[in-house]
């Protein structure tokens, strides 16, 4: 019998475009890493909340992999400020499942909390990837945005205590959990996330490639592309991008005729819509900016394939999946020297980085892409190298290690009977999770 994982995702569910309201980054992690694990024996189940009437219960989402809707709440999506609500009845629902499970493995606070009750339940170990930290979120605020409530901090400083495992995606995170929240540097492993690399990979020859690319999207051949794909929010930077734009042109009026913009995504957020185009109006700038709703996977490689530079100006940025992906197509990467991105991106290698978010910045950085075409392409060759030490693969391989790290540890401490390895032949099934009552449901909303 393989692992059976039960991950959750409360708040966004696996099945979501990426790049549309709160799906983003770790929607495709959860994705891809689920994959990863099925491939090499794991059994997962993707736990989230049933948004949509339309949705079915169940969907196969890969051989091994099974996304499941849990009802908790209206079946409708809300905001992600109100989901602290629905943990509680996400979890009990958990505990109506017919399937007993080896281990959780949250992602996001939210469903960090509803992992802490489902583990309790089943008396199985939490792995918790928290993606992004309140307290680190809140020191690369934007102007006027919003800071993260005290309840979340509160909810990952319990995790931080509580959970058997926290996966980080870079080593800057694993000091983060440390430093500002206390995690026991024993129980916080490092698994940097991967990249599809049958997906995201390079044209044949980068310059053909590159004109291919740009002929099937309808791109002129000789414009000088710098390209943002990600949410439509203050936390991704799209505005540092839009300001950097109008400081090239102010540089560089030639460049006007031959610089077009693509920015890729959807609005996430209250008061979003529209952000990007009027500060795009209000600095002149709309001529070269070609806005596109998200789109999938494959026609995202395609976008990245046409790009001479990807500006990835997160304020903030667990690891920047976006940088990784666009590096396997060869296509280098413009960043912001925050959060996982230094890891993800090598400084004048694969890309450039830039410490802050000065405008002036950016833009100096893009004039200097826009008139090297060789430096462009070095980097784009270096980039595929470095993209290809980063696969699902690999990531999976290392978050078993966890998972078997995490139940070693319980087995012997006595708190339940070893699963054995995986790939080693039948092992005991754990226990079944004891059926509820009004009782035992008021001993898990205690936890």
């Amino acid at each position: 019998m393989s692992l059976r994982v039960a991950m959750l995702s409360v708040h966004t569910s696996p099945l979501h475009q990426p790049g549309t309201g709160d799906a983003g980054g770790m929607n495709v992690y959860m994705v891809e890493l689920s994959r990863a694990l099925a491939e090499q024996g794991v059994e997962v189940d993707l736990f989230t909340r049933h948004q949509d009437v339309g949705e079915p219960r169940l969907t196969d989402l890969a051989p091994g992999v099974r996304v499941r809707q849990v009802a908790a709440g209206p079946r409708r999506p809300v905001a992600k400020e109100e989901v602290a609500d629905l943990v509680l009845p996400f979890a009990l629902g958990l505990f109506r499942q017919e399937r007993a499970y080896d281990l959780v493995h949250s992602h996001y606070w939210l469903s960090g909390q509803a992992g802490r009750i489902a583990a309790f339940g089943w008396n199985t170990p939490l792995v918790h990837t928290a993606h992004t930290l309140a307290l680190v979120k809140n020191a690369h605020l934007a102007e006027g945005d919003t800071p993260e409530p005290a309840a979340r901090i509160d909810g990952e400083r319990r995790l931080a205590a509580e959970a058997d495992r926290l996966i980080a995606n870079t080593a800057d995170e694993a000091e983060a959990l440390r430093g500002l929240y206390g995690a026991d540097a024993a129980r916080t492993q490092v698994v940097r996330p991967g990249v599809d690399l049958r997906t995201f990979a390079p044209g044949p020859g980068r310059d053909a490639g590159r004109a291919a690319a740009r002929a099937r999207l309808g791109l002129p051949a000789d414009a000088f592309v710098p390209l943002y794909a990600g949410r439509i929010q203050p936390l991704k930077g799209p505005d540092v991008l839009v300001r950097a734009v109008a400081e090239l042109l102010r540089m560089a009026p030639w460049l006007r005729g031959r610089l077009l913009v693509p920015v890729i995504g959807g609005h996430s957020g209250a008061g979003e819509r529209g952000t990007v185009g009027r500060l795009a109006a209000e600095l002149g700038v709309t001529d070269v900016l070609l806005p596109c709703p998200p789109v999938r996977q494959e026609r995202l490689a395609e976008w990245f394939r046409a790009a001479d530079v990807v500006v990835v100006p997160s304020r903030s940025e667990s690891f920047g999946l976006v940088a990784a992906e666009a590096q396997a197509c060869g296509t280098p990467v413009l960043a912001s020297a925050v959060g996982g991105l230094p890891t993800a991106v090598w400084d004048g290698v694969t890309g450039l980085l830039v410490r802050g978010h000065d405008p002036v910045e950016y833009a100096r950085r893009l004039l200097w892409l826009a008139v090297r075409p060789e430096a462009r392409e070095t980097m784009g060759a270096a980039a595929v190298g470095h993209a290809r030490g980063m696969s699902w693969r690999t990531s999976a391989a290392r978050t078993i290690d966890v998972y078997e790290d995490a139940l070693a540890v319980r087995e012997r401490a006595g708190l339940r009977r070893g699963p054995g390895r995986v790939g080693q032949g039948r092992r005991h099934a754990p226990a079944p999770a004891a059926p509820l009552s009004w009782r035992n449901e008021k001993a898990v909303a205690r936890v």
